[in-house]
This record gives structure tokens, C-alpha cells and sequence, in this order.
């Protein structure tokens, strides 16, 4: 009888110590799984808040600026491809992309003293720096809560309990390699 108990004894012993150290640790892994999943949706929202305030500001546009249909159609496709993206990467192509066609937009704008001082089309500019101040934000505490959750999985016993329960790497919000080139703008300079 004390032939078995023996090794029963440090079997149990051997359980007690592992689940000492994988419950805690994934339970950590639960709780950075979740900062992450909120993190991105804070994302998301500012990124449909944006998309909310393009469609008011193009029609405040077209109104001064009706044979500007190019960038305005620009903006419009980028927006869809936008509202229609999945996945950190793709939406970073997509929101350099409609950044691009927003910075046409304020190029021609600057045609149209009238619009400039329209106040609906002030406050629509407003409200869209405004929100793409808190994109940037938004963007930076998604990457920082995917550093200390991907830090997690690569770190023991992290790296045990995420091969264990599944727990993959998180994907970072990156810049489209398009945002590297500086945008051309054309003024129209007839002066030369």
C-alpha cells in the first residue's frame, strides 16, 4: 500500500505545483486577450466615426466644388473599402488610403474661399481633426496592449500556457508603406 502511495503523493504534488503555475498564468492571458479585443474596438470606433463624418462633409463639399467629382468619388471608394475592411492590416492600407484622398479634398478646398468659411464645412473639419487625433491614439493603445499581450506569449511560462490554450500572437495596427511617400499636392500655380 505504501508502494502506491508514494508516487500518488508526488503525482499529486507534481499537479498542485502545475496548476499553481497555469492558472495564474492564464488567467493573465485572458485578461491581455480582452485589453487587446477592447483596444482594437476603440479602434474600430474611431474609425466608424470618421467614416459617420465623410459622408456630411463630401455633400457640404460638392455644393462649392460639383466638378470636383474625381477626388470626391476618390473618397468615396476609399471610405467603402474602408467600412468594408477586416483585420488590423487591411484597414491601415485602407486608412492611408482615404487619409490620401481626404488631403486632395483639402487641396481643393483651398479653391473655394467660400467653402472655407462655410460653417457647417468648418465644423465638419473640425470634428474630423478631432477624430483623427483620436484614431492616432486609439491606434497607439491598440499597438501598446498587443506589445505587453505578444511580450506574454513569447516569455515563460507564458509561452507554455499560450501553446497549451492557443493563444496566438496579436497582429499590430501598421502604416500602409504608401504612408512613407509624402502626398503631392498640386496648387495649380499658373504663375510660371
Amino acid at each position: 500500500m505504501k508502494k502506491i502511495l508514494g508516487p500518488i503523493a508526488i503525482i499529486v504534488v507534481i499537479l498542485v505545483i502545475l496548476g499553481v503555475i497555469l492558472v495564474p498564468s492564464y488567467n493573465k492571458f485572458v485578461n491581455l486577450e480582452e485589453n487587446v479585443d477592447q483596444s482594437y474596438a476603440q479602434v474600430e470606433n474611431q474609425l466608424q466615426r470618421r467614416l459617420d463624418l465623410i459622408p456630411n462633409l463630401v455633400s457640404t463639399v460638392k455644393g462649392y466644388a460639383s466638378h470636383e467629382k474625381e477626388v470626391i468619388a476618390e473618397i468615396s471608394d476609399a471610405r467603402a473599402k474602408l467600412a468594408g475592411a477586416s483585420g488590423p492590416e487591411e484597414q491601415a492600407a485602407a486608412d492611408t488610403e482615404l487619409s490620401n484622398a481626404l488631403g486632395r479634398l483639402l487641396v481643393v478646398v483651398e479653391n473655394y474661399p467660400d467653402l472655407k468659411a462655410n460653417q457647417n464645412f468648418t465644423q465638419l473639419m473640425d470634428e474630423l481633426a478631432g477624430t483623427e487625433n483620436r484614431i492616432g491614439v486609439a491606434r497607439m493603445d491598440y499597438n501598446n496592449v498587443v506589445a505587453d499581450y505578444n511580450r506574454q506569449t513569447k516569455r515563460f511560462p507564458g509561452k507554455l500556457v499560450a501553446s497549451i490554450f492557443g493563444f496566438d500572437e496579436k497582429e499590430y495596427f501598421k502604416a500602409d508603406t504608401a504612408a512613407n511617400e509624402a502626398p503631392k499636392v498640386d496648387f495649380g500655380d499658373d504663375s510660371k
